[in-house]
């Protein structure tokens, strides 16, 4: 059971797009939100130069989300050596540990996870070149580690990240008979299910070889830059999802599917051919709860 948690934020600058400070309450870490353009000016933050993990953001020139996940003894100083290191990204958040109870195993074992938790969600293009390795620490340590790794999760969630949160939040309880397949024409064959971020496609779903001629030029250079990049990739029955890919709306989801204009809260159908439509609403369910499950198409 999960219960509400309280985060302090507080502005370093004084401008919501500064340097900020996160705090959790009955938590002894601490978490830093910085621009890369401020990170000179964090030499006011004598805290910054204990032990501690971070995380470099940014993007590429497709728009994909890149991170670098590392760890260091004096951080600040690391952060600052990455200034003329690595130029992909745009901000740092860094994690320590107020008490000053992090020491080195502690924050391999850190930086270990968040790697292995960030290529399994498969969110972000992670830049690191070589494996972090994970240090041998004592059970009650690792459990101590684990609980703070649950902090650092949340923090960068509500920082505006999801590099490390799952794209299928209804995963666990999707049942095998939900999952039903309709096929359409072209050769699409797709499973999906709504999330709080749009709707996700998932890995393997089949997409149409081909789009009809009326296709709308976005949706048109949406899917080639989903080739392009490997998100759509081509094998011998055809075009598939390499990953599951969250999409902002049904019907952005449903038109890459089918190669043709769609409305994603029709054409996305339970088993027992219910809509997505039908299936948010209230009234036409009959004011009954239905069970989470996964839509295809």
């Amino acid at each position: 059971m999960k219960f509400g948690k309280t985060i302090k934020i507080f502005l370093i600058d004084g401008d919501p797009n500064g340097r900020m400070s996160c705090e959790l309450s009955n938590w002894t870490g601490k978490a830093y939100k910085i621009p890369r353009i401020k990170i000179k000016d964090c030499i006011d933050r004598p805290d910054l130069s204990n032990t501690g993990v971070y995380l470099l953001l940014g993007r590429d020139e497709y728009g994909i989300e890149q991170a670098y996940v590392g760890e260091a003894e004096n951080t600040l100083k690391r952060l600052n050596q990455h200034l003329t290191q690595k130029d992909f990204w745009n901000e740092a958040i860094v994690f320590i540990s107020k008490d000053e109870n992090l020491n080195k195993a502690h924050i391999k074992y850190l930086e270990n996870r968040l790697y292995d938790i960030a290529k399994i969600t498969n969110r972000y293009q992670i830049e690191n070149s070589i494996v972090p390795t994970q240090s041998s620490i004592s059970e009650s340590d690792k459990a101590e580690m684990e609980e703070f790794l649950d902090n650092i999760k949340l923090l960068v969630n509500a920082l505006g990240h999801k590099i490390f949160e799952e794209k299928r939040e209804l995963k666990a309880k999707i049942k095998q008979q939900d999952v039903f397949i309709i096929v359409a024409p072209r050769g699409a064959n797709a499973q999906g299910e709504p999330t709080s971020e749009g709707f996700v496609v998932f890995k393997g779903s089949k997409l149409a070889t081909s789009t009809v001629p009326s296709f709308p030029v976005l949706m048109a250079k949406l899917r080639q830059k989903m080739i392009d990049t490997g998100v759509i990739i081509q094998n011998e029955s055809g075009l598939e999802l390499a990953d599951d890919y969250i999409f902002g709306s049904p019907s952005t989801a449903a038109a890459i599917v089918m190669g043709r204009s769609a409305n994603g809260l029709i054409e996305w159908k339970l088993s027992n051919g219910q809509t997505l439509k039908g299936y948010e609403n209230i009234e036409e369910n009959n004011n009954t709860l239905l069970l989470p499950a996964t839509f295809q198409i």
